[in-house]
Formats: C-alpha cells, sequence, structure tokens
C-alpha cells in the first residue's frame, strides 16, 4: 500500500499490519534538517509583481521542500500551508504537490470555522458577547462555514486534497475555554456541520486541539471526525481513557509530549515515546503516531529524530 492508502485506512480504524503511520502537522525545523527557510518564514511583499515563471518556480519549490520532509522522515501525510495562502495558490500549490508525488501521500489542509480561544486582546469581548450577544458571534461562525464549504467545493472530485484538518484549539492545559453548555451553543452546530458536508464530498476530517479536552470530548466525537490530534498529555489527556469515551470508530492520533521533547531528559523521552506507541497500538488499528503538537520551532532537532528512530523501531504492529 502506499503512505496514502496506508493512512485512509488507518483513519476508517481498519487494520494495516506493519508500522504505524507516521505525521507531523508542521515541520517546522527545515533548516536545520536541509538547510531550507520553512514556508510560512517565507515572505512574499512582492508576490504580484511575479512573473508566471517566477511564481511557479516558488510554488515547486515550496512543493519539493514538503516532498523532502515527507520522504526524509517517512510521513504519510502532508498538511500544506499555502504561501501565499489565497484560494488560488492553495490550490495550485497542491496540484504542484500531486504532479510530483502522484498518490503517494495524503494531502489535508485546513478547513475549520470554528471559533478558537480568542487572544488576549480580545477574550474579554468575546467572553461578553456569549453572554450579551450570542447572534453576532453566530453570524460571524455561520459565514466562516459558508466559506469552508465553497473552498471545498472547489476541490471536490478533483484528486487533489484527501481530507481537512480542524485547527481550531479550544482548550487550556487545565480546561476549556468554553463550558459544556457554551461549546453545545457556539462550536457544536458548525463543527457537526462543517464535518457531514465535508463527508458528503467525499473528505476525510481531523479535528485538532491542544489541550485539556476531556470534558468535551463527548461532544466532539458526537459530531463525528474520523480522527483527532493531537491528545495533549501535557493537558491531562490519554490514550486509554480517550478510547473508552470515543469508542473504536475514531483514529487517534499524537500523544507524544512535547514538553519532554523539549526540555526532558533522554531517558524521560524514550520511555514517553515507547508509552505513547505502547498505548496507541493497544487496540491494533485506528492509531497514527506523532507529537502532541508539532514539530516547532525551537524543538531540538534531535529530539525529533530520536523519536523518530524509536518510532522506526517499536512502531510496528506484532504479525
Amino acid at each position: 500500500m502506499t503512505h496514502r492508502e496506508r493512512f485512509i485506512k488507518t483513519l476508517l480504524c481498519e487494520p494495516i499490519g506493519g508500522r504505524v503511520p507516521h505525521f507531523e502537522l508542521v515541520f517546522f525545523l527545515t533548516m536545520e534538517a536541509f538547510g531550507r527557510v520553512h514556508h510560512s518564514q517565507r515572505h512574499y511583499a512582492q508576490w504580484d509583481q511575479m512573473s508566471y515563471a517566477e511564481k511557479k518556480l516558488h510554488i515547486r519549490d515550496n512543493a519539493d521542500l514538503y516532498l523532502q520532509v515527507a520522504k526524509r522522515y517517512d510521513h504519510s501525510a502532508i498538511f500544506p500551508h499555502p504561501n501565499p495562502g489565497d484560494p488560488d495558490n492553495a490550490i495550485w500549490l497542491l496540484e504542484t504537490i500531486r504532479e510530483m508525488s502522484g498518490d503517494e501521500y495524503y494531502l489535508m489542509m485546513h478547513g475549520d470555522p470554528t471559533w478558537a480561544i480568542p487572544d488576549g486582546d480580545q477574550m474579554l469581548e468575546f467572553a461578553v458577547d456569549m453572554i450579551e450577544n450570542p447572534d453576532k458571534i453566530n453570524d460571524v461562525s455561520k459565514r466562516r462555514l459558508e466559506e469552508c464549504l465553497e473552498f471545498a467545493q472547489k476541490l471536490q472530485g478533483r484528486g487533489l486534497l484527501d481530507g481537512f484538518t480542524l485547527c481550531s484549539d479550544y482548550c487550556f492545559n487545565v480546561n476549556p475555554f468554553f463550558t459544556p453548555e457554551q461549546f453545545d451553543d457556539f462550536i457544536v452546530p458548525y463543527l457537526k456541520e462543517v464535518i457531514t458536508e465535508y463527508k458528503k464530498m467525499g473528505f476525510y476530517t481531523i479535528k485538532h486541539t491542544d489541550g485539556n479536552i476531556m470534558p468535551i470530548l463527548k461532544q466532539m466525537a458526537d459530531c463525528g471526525p474520523h480522527a483527532f490530534h493531537s491528545l495533549d498529555p501535557q493537558g491531562g489527556v490519554r490514550i486509554p481513557e480517550v478510547r473508552k469515551i470515543v469508542g473504536d470508530k475514531i483514529a487517534l492520533i499524537g500523544n507524544v509530549n512535547c514538553g519532554l521533547l523539549q526540555t526532558g531528559t533522554d531517558e524521560a523521552c524514550d520511555a514517553d515515546v515507547m508509552r505513547s506507541l505502547r498505548e496507541g497500538m493497544a487496540d491494533g488499528k485506528g492509531y497514527i503516531f506523532s507529537t502532541s503538537n508539532c514539530a516547532y520551532t525551537g524543538l531540538p532537532l534531535e529530539r525529533y529524530e530520536r523519536m523518530w528512530k524509536i518510532w522506526q523501531e517499536h512502531g510496528v504492529y506484532p504479525e
């Protein structure tokens, strides 16, 4: 099977045998690994002045770097972050990755209309609006939902994109930002509808959120995503407890403690990687190996590669 086929079967919680799929939501360490600036750190102030030929070279260079990461680290999936990020250039990037790699990798993009935790400048106003002006919040959610579905419709049936990863973060390490009641009012209707509509179009869905998801996990599971990412142990999230709540029809992705990878001892990191593999692989299916966030700027490359080598050796289902 291709990486893509193995990834999809895992999202469907079907047994695959052999090595557990692996990917990272973002791999920011491209300068250390390849001597090349990460896509998100490139600034195209003169993009509109470029000739078509020059734009094409930049798009192709970005696509190539995504593929170099996937090839070196045996990632089964690629999550392009288009830069520039308008829909036309996003589609151009997907076309180029497919042209260069065929159907080898599962391709996903962000597509979440729901509210994330507001930043510090807007948090108070948002909290007040939830009580005093809920229609304002829901009107924005409806508009975002329409925009997400319009973009998905442009990609439907073209073989460029396999699925969407919904990346709005709802939770701090100690608890969700939203109460369960607020989550039902402001998040669930739009999360459920976007997942349902994506599925109708033939796309798979992964719901990402860091932090302590446990108080709202059942509500998210009832919206029907194919998988959850990132299962953050720094938020007290444990794979066996998640599996009890969501059942065996939703795949689980992540759970390697990023905090330990950055600041822990080698021994503590190794033990945590082995724990994640042991707990994730316990059912013999439905688990994708990754960190509990991403390979972010500041994470030592040698720590990521140490984690990766343990996965190579031990992340294999028994025959």
